[in-house]
């Protein structure tokens, strides 16, 4: 299975770029496209409604669009649901009523994507040859994109931390002798051994599941594909987009230079040139600007001639 991730700055058409290489691909493949824009224009493209559920547009197209605030409450639910279990003492305090202030940290919605994303890789893997995701614009995209190898970082120190209190824990029952039968009672509430205790037991498992959705998103079946305009503002939020993508060594696939026309020619190949002095040889793709938007499934999507199928074969 391929998974592929088409990014770019808002208004790009990178949503167009996706549905049309989908369709494409799915005249011989099994294909399922994900929507994780807000704007949600999937569904527009195909001229189907989809309101937050899927609707199969053919025997190999599937498309799936992503509630990203139902998704954020769910996964709030979840992650709270966990923490009050394993950390159910904390009722006796009172603390664990500011678990529902949870919901206005940052970076809950892109923990709640990236849960998405590995639900989908691991939950359809096996159903489709190619799984395209339809991402939000650069900079959202690329935050969700590296909390798997921040988190990892993250899951570290704080393994250490609670190696720390284990120890101490250890120390303090050696130092104070016997417990009364008060104390014992009390005690039978806490961990002293990193195999019996839950808080590390979850820290290391979430370990595991972070660095193994990394190994996916930077292996040889998942790429990233940028799609710019012919103007300077695209190139240099894409310019940034390289580089934060070398920064968590994701691979960039395929460049889709879009809305070419022979009027804004001149400043397509000077934009490509810059562009291509940061990424070296990664393929570059350009499609024209067209004013006949064909839809509906009797035709390629907004009319693209250009094939968008033999690019995406990097392993060729």
């Amino acid at each position: 299975m391929r998974i592929l991730f088409y990014t770019g700055k808002g208004g790009v058409g990178k949503s167009t770029m996706a549905a049309a290489a989908a369709w494409q691909l799915s005249k011989k493949k099994r294909v399922l496209v994900v929507s994780l824009d807000p704007a949600h224009n999937l569904g527009d493209i195909f001229c189907v409604r989809l309101n937050g559920r899927e609707k199969r547009m053919s025997d190999n197209l599937l498309l799936r669009e992503v509630d990203l605030q139902k998704l954020s409450r769910d996964y709030l639910e979840r992650e709270i649901g966990v923490l009050t279990r394993t950390y159910s003492y904390l009722q006796v305090l009172n603390l664990d009523r500011y678990f529902s202030v949870l919901k206005y940290s940052p970076g809950i919605e892109e923990y709640a994507l990236l849960t998405s994303i590995e639900e989908t890789i691991r939950k359809d893997g096996a159903n489709f040859d190619t799984v395209i995701f339809d991402t939000p614009p650069t900079g959202l995209t690329l935050r969700f994109l590296a909390l798997p190898q921040i988190t990892t970082a993250w899951i570290d120190r704080l393994a250490g931390i609670r190696r720390q209190i284990l120890d101490k824990r250890h120390t303090i029952r050696k130092i104070r002798g016997p417990a009364t039968e008060e104390e014992k009672q009390r005690e039978e509430k806490l961990s002293y051994d990193e195999k019996d205790d839950a808080v590390l037991q979850r820290l290391m498992a979430l370990k595991a599941n972070y660095e193994s959705l990394t190994g996916i998103l930077q292996g040889p079946d998942c790429g990233v594909v940028l799609v710019f305009n012919p103007d300077m503002l695209s190139l240099r939020e894409s310019e940034r987009l390289v580089e934060g993508l070398r920064d968590i060594n994701l691979p960039l696939r395929l460049l889709i230079q879009n809305k070419v026309t022979g009027e804004n020619l001149a400043v397509a190949d000077q934009v490509a040139a810059e562009l291509r002095r940061t990424v070296g040889d990664t393929p570059l793709l350009r499609v024209a600007l067209s004013s006949n938007l064909a839809r509906g499934l009797d035709s390629t999507l907004y009319d693209i001639p250009e094939d968008l199928v033999t690019p995406l074969d990097w392993r060729r």
